[in-house]
């Protein structure tokens, strides 16, 4: 992993647009429209991304552009075994299990009107009835990205059972190629 990556604040990120504005962070996070929960365990390591990028590499690059379309709109939170609040903007690889019911009942809180969520993930969670039950929970929807072989079916139809329970939408990003564009068609739904 470059190191770059993690230390990088990110154009259009929650930081970025908080240290430009002069505006507390707390408060450029209250004025985000979406929350991005991005899948950071091992499995994202796996380089089958475009130029050989691993999946993690292709997802940071993708969401950097993301976030210089969409300044302060966007915050990223990164899970794997535990969820973080990623301000910069670049979700740090953490490595380990898929913990996405541990993600869902930390960004919880900010399950308030108006909010969109997406997750990106190759959709294979620890426990997944758990992560379904606390989805269930939520008011707004919860929309997702499959990144991942597309050979791997059970992934991609964990994340579709997710979305649809939550009145969200599911789409595949081809090896996350295109991640970028694929959230815009969400956002804009």
């Amino acid at each position: 992993m470059n190191n770059l990556m993690k230390t990088t604040v990110v154009k259009g990120s929650l930081s970025q647009v908080s240290k430009d504005t002069g505006i507390a962070l707390a408060e450029s996070f209250l004025n985000a429209d979406c929350i991005v929960l991005v899948d950071v365990s091992s499995s994202m390591e796996d380089k089958d991304a475009q130029g050989g990028k691993s999946r993690y590499e292709a997802a940071c690059t993708e969401l950097a552009a993301l976030q210089a379309s969409m300044p302060g709109k966007i915050a990223v939170l990164a899970f794997s075994n535990d969820c973080v609040f990623c301000p910069s903007g670049t979700p740090l690889m953490m490595g380990g299990g898929t913990d996405l019911a541990k993600a869902l009942q930390f960004a919880k809180v900010a399950d308030v009107p108006d909010m969109r969520f997406i997750v990106i993930s190759d959709g294979q969670p620890n426990e997944p009835e758990r992560t379904l039950t606390i989805a269930k929970g939520y008011k707004n929807r919860i929309d997702t990205i499959y990144v991942g072989p597309e050979v791997s079916r059970t992934g991609q139809d964990f994340l579709a059972r997710l979305a649809k329970q939550n009145s969200g939408q599911t789409v595949t990003a081809d090896r996350v190629l295109q991640l970028s564009s694929k959230m815009k068609l969400l956002l804009a739904a």
